[in-house]
This record gives structure tokens, C-alpha cells and sequence, in this order.
């Protein structure tokens, strides 16, 4: 125990890829942690990385250390945090991440309904539509639509999700509306662009049939935030493609509508994605509960707008 506060620069050295990274997210400047995790290997008389200028890696004997302090300081955490669950305390700051346009228009007014079952809960929330990195950012809970490959997170479903083409009823009336795919050649569209980049690609399934439409970029808008998108469709811009949970509140007002019901893109279904942990905080468990409730109820809701589903696929 006597070098634990080592063995954790250790751990997170080689969770960052880097000893200044590690020494920063510590408290420590890079030379007292590279004076520490010396000490270390002096003590196991073992070499846990291979240094370059670049970056540190792992030796042989560095993995198999690695797995057992990841296990010992897991334990060690657990311990005291199901100390502090055992007061069935909720309170404290949650880290939690989501999409621009969802974060704004529909997690913001939960966050605070959430407030008031729970007032001693405050929030640290990141809105960006790339998928934050939940260790990082020390992110708790994030909400993404869809599923990222990474097996180190936990993704818990949490509701349906159409994407659906939509576009102001201005707009329609005085553009007109398509009636299938092949058809929004004659309009203007909305591109997003994401981390893996420009979502031009639509497709579509209507009773088996499908159809792929490619938004030409040259006469297109396009944008990397998800609630500027739904900004210009809702000015009259255009058509674009978004989630039914993020124009929700737009086709209860009126000033967005869904166009072509009948053909259905892609599902991207909501998920609730966590670090893989055998203890989840009170303030998390608590706040994970409270999306599940909410998700539920709303679902329902957003049906209505999205007309005879069965027949769409």
C-alpha cells in the first residue's frame, strides 16, 4: 500500500497511451511522474514500458502487472463506493454526454424534472455530436443513438428510434413534397456531417422495396451540428434527415413535419452507453432509472406522428 498512489500513475500511464497525460489527470507535473513510476520499476525491479519520444508501451511484464492492479484498485473502489451506497445518499455531480440537438431540446427539461425528485444532484453535461471517449472525458452515463464498437462499454437500449425525413410545412408548400426517394433530386437538402463523415447516403425500405438517394453535396447545406441542421430545416432550408427524438417538440408545435412516412430508413435505436463496472454511483443508478421512465413514456408519443409503421417496412 505503501506505493499505491505509483501503482495508480501506472494504470493510468498505460489506460492514456502517455506519462504526461496521466501525470495532468493526477495532479502531477510530468517530472515528479516520471520520478514515481521509476520508483516503481526500481522497487519490481521490472521495466513496465518501453519509452520513445512518442509514446510509452507496454513490455510483457507491464501487460501482466497491468491486469492485476486494474483488478487490486478496482476491488479497492468498489469497496468505497458501496461504503458510500450504503448511506443510500443521492447527491453529487454526473458527467453525462449526448448528441447537440437531443441534449438541448429533450435532455435538458428531463435533467431538470430530474432536479426536483433530486436536488442535491448537479450535472456536468457535454453536448457534441462525435461520440464522446467516456474514460477521457470522465464521463459517467452518455446517450447515443446507435451503438459504437467498443466492447469495453456497457450499452443499455433505451427506446426506438426512426430517422425520418422532415422539412417545414412552409417549405412543403411552396416546394412541394417527395413522394419517394428518387424524387429529392428536385429539392434542397440538409447533409450532416459526422465523425465518420458526410451522411449523404439515405436509404430506404417501403415493402420491400428499397431505394438509396446521395445527396450531391455541391448544392447541398451541410454542417457537423445536429441542432444548426434542424435550425435550417425548421427556417425553410430545406428537407433533412433526423432522429424523431430530436424534432419531437417541432411536430408537436407544427413547425416541422415528416415526409414519405411510408418509407422507413435505418433504425439507429437509443442506448445509454457506461464504463463496464461492477459498482454503478447512487446519483448514476438513480439518473439511468429516470431515462428509462422518461423514454418510455414519450415513445408513445412520437408514434402518433410517424402514421402506420407496419406498412412502412
Amino acid at each position: 500500500m505503501d506505493n499505491l498512489g505509483d501503482i495508480r500513475l501506472f494504470v493510468e500511464a498505460a489506460n492514456l497511451g502517455g506519462l504526461s497525460a496521466a501525470g495532468r489527470k493526477l495532479g502531477l507535473s510530468p517530472a515528479a511522474a516520471s520520478a514515481r513510476l521509476v520508483k516503481l520499476e526500481a522497487t519490481l525491479q521490472t521495466r513496465l514500458f518501453e519509452r520513445t519520444t512518442r509514446q510509452l508501451r507496454l513490455t510483457e511484464e507491464g501487460r501482466l502487472y497491468l491486469l492485476h492492479c486494474q483488478q487490486a484498485l478496482q476491488a479497492l473502489d468498489d469497496a468505497h463506493a458501496a461504503l458510500q451506497a450504503g448511506r443510500s445518499i443521492v447527491r453529487g455531480k454526473v458527467r453525462i454526454a449526448a448528441t447537440s440537438d437531443f441534449g438541448r431540446h429533450v435532455l435538458k427539461g428531463w435533467l431538470d424534472e430530474f432536479n426536483v425528485q433530486y436536488p442535491d444532484v448537479t450535472f456536468s453535461v457535454v453536448l457534441s455530436d462525435s461520440l464522446s471517449n467516456l474514460v477521457l472525458d470522465e464521463i459517467d452515463l452518455a446517450i447515443r443513438f446507435g451503438v459504437p464498437p467498443d466492447s469495453s462499454l456497457v450499452a443499455r437500449r433505451l427506446a426506438p428510434n426512426r430517422r425520418v425525413l422532415c422539412a417545414s410545412p412552409e417549405y412543403v408548400a411552396t416546394h412541394g413534397a417527395p413522394e419517394r426517394p428518387r424524387d429529392l433530386e428536385r429539392f434542397a437538402c440538409i447533409v450532416l456531417a459526422t465523425a465518420a463523415g458526410l451522411a449523404n447516403d439515405w436509404q430506404f425500405t417501403c415493402r420491400g422495396e428499397v431505394e438509396t438517394y446521395t445527396v450531391p453535396l455541391a448544392n447541398s447545406r451541410e454542417t457537423n451540428d445536429g441542432a444548426l441542421a434542424r435550425e435550417w430545416a425548421v427556417a425553410g432550408y430545406g428537407i433533412a434527415m433526423k432522429s424523431v427524438w430530436d424534432i419531437g417538440s417541432d411536430l408537436r408545435a407544427g413547425t416541422l413535419m415528416i415526409l414519405m412516412p411510408q418509407w422507413r430508413s435505418p433504425d439507429v435505436p437509443v442506448h445509454a452507453l457506461y464504463q463496464r463496472s461492477r459498482y454503478m454511483a447512487p446519483r448514476v443508478r438513480a439518473l439511468l432509472d429516470f431515462l428509462v421512465e422518461r423514454f418510455s413514456a414519450v415513445s408513445g408519443d412520437l408514434e402518433v406522428y410517424l402514421g402506420d409503421s407496419d406498412t412502412s417496412r
